[in-house]
């Protein structure tokens, strides 16, 4: 059983490694925007902030962005597609 289990662990680790080394490339692909970028942005048409905040980080929170949009981290696959793809998404959750 411990041969087992010791086997086991180096490929936990290959694939825990992959999937932070997944998880950078892709995070590399994705733009950033400033706040002052930001601010001379609020009110586009083709702009929406989504706050993505866990909901008792959201709620504890005295700041929000005017206009922000929450929605759940968790339940990205149930709200992604309701915004359409020519519409600049801006996330935020800190």
């Amino acid at each position: 059983m411990k041969r087992r289990v010791f086997m086991g662990l180096p490929m936990a680790f290959s694939i825990a490694a992959m999937a932070m080394f997944l998880n950078t490339a892709l995070a590399a692909d994705v733009s950033r925007i400033t706040k002052e970028e930001l601010k001379s942005r609020i009110g586009d048409s083709d702009i929406v902030v989504l706050d993505v905040r866990r909901s008792g980080d959201w709620k504890a929170s005295p700041s929000k962005i005017q206009g922000a949009v929450r929605e759940d981290p968790a339940d990205v696959d149930s709200w992604a597609a309701k915004y359409p793809k020519e519409t600049t998404l801006v996330l935020y959750c800190a």
